[in-house]
């Protein structure tokens, strides 16, 4: 664990504040433990090089920038750089998941110990990613305020059962497969087999050919309003055991009581 150097951080942090475009202040924190420090790390808006730190180190000690407009940034150590301290956006609060997703990290930067140049470095390279970023999560809010719940499927009038045989072909009785279904089949390289009275695809595809062919009826059938179920051919019933052969001594004995008769 490397040594913190709060009073380093603690000065440089505030100097660094200072010297950003508007008003921003600076917050030191001191951890006491390693899981004191979730909270803020959590909200890290990056997955570059400053989530490797904080997810490797135990740094004990951070500082967060509060800008204008809810801006914020995260500011701690560079570990075996005593010269360079980490600069990284945190989300924005007050929005939800879904619309912070979407949007790509911003990213952190390292900086120099000299405040002077750090803000020059944070003012031209993070700034402006870090704006863009927040203007797209409050453009993501207005236009989706609430979470992209699936939908349940609408109800369909017709419905076709593909079935799968133990012989490794796919297909459906003739009687159970839709009039508008039947040429959307014979697309997908399904066959009409009379003796067998069904729609069929061949075992002769491949499992990868077959799996394709499936999956193509089924997009297809859909979009023609056509539900579309898959399962498997009820197993075949046992053989029958074959009648015992009567012994030698049993025919013998059948035949002389025919004889006496």
């Amino acid at each position: 664990m490397p040594a913190p150097r709060p009073t380093s951080l603690s000065l440089f942090a505030a100097a660094l504040a200072e010297r950003l475009p508007g008003p921003w202040t600076s917050q030191y924190h001191r951890y006491r433990s390693f899981e004191d420090q979730f909270p803020t790390i959590e909200r890290l808006w990056d997955v570059g090089h400053v989530d490797y730190i904080v997810s490797q180190y135990a740094l004990g000690h951070d500082a967060v920038l509060h800008g204008p407009a809810g801006q914020q940034l995260y500011v701690t150590d560079r570990p075996r750089y005593r010269h360079q301290f980490v600069v990284a956006p945190l989300e924005p609060q007050g929005f939800r998941p879904h619309q912070i997703s979407p949007v790509r990290e911003p990213n952190g930067i390292a900086v120099p110990s000299n405040a002077v140049r750090a803000a020059a470095h944070v003012t031209r390279r993070l700034l402006p990613r870090y704006r863009a970023a927040l203007a797209a999560v409050r453009d993501s809010a207005l236009a989706q305020p609430e979470p992209p719940h699936r939908q349940p499927a609408p109800e369909v009038a017709q419905t076709l059962t593909l079935v799968w045989y133990p012989d490794g072909v796919v297909g459906a009785p003739y009687d159970a497969v839709p009039e508008e279904a039947r040429t959307t089949l014979f697309g997908c390289h399904f066959q009409y087999r009379p003796y067998e009275f069904a729609f069929v695809l061949p075992a002769s595809y491949s499992d990868t050919e077959r799996a394709l062919l499936v999956q193509l009826a089924a997009q297809k059938l859909t979009l023609q309003g056509i539900g579309v179920n898959f399962r498997r051919a009820a197993p075949l019933p046992p053989p029958t055991a074959a009648p015992a052969a009567a012994s030698r001594t049993q025919v013998a004995t059948a035949l002389k009581s025919a004889a006496r008769r």
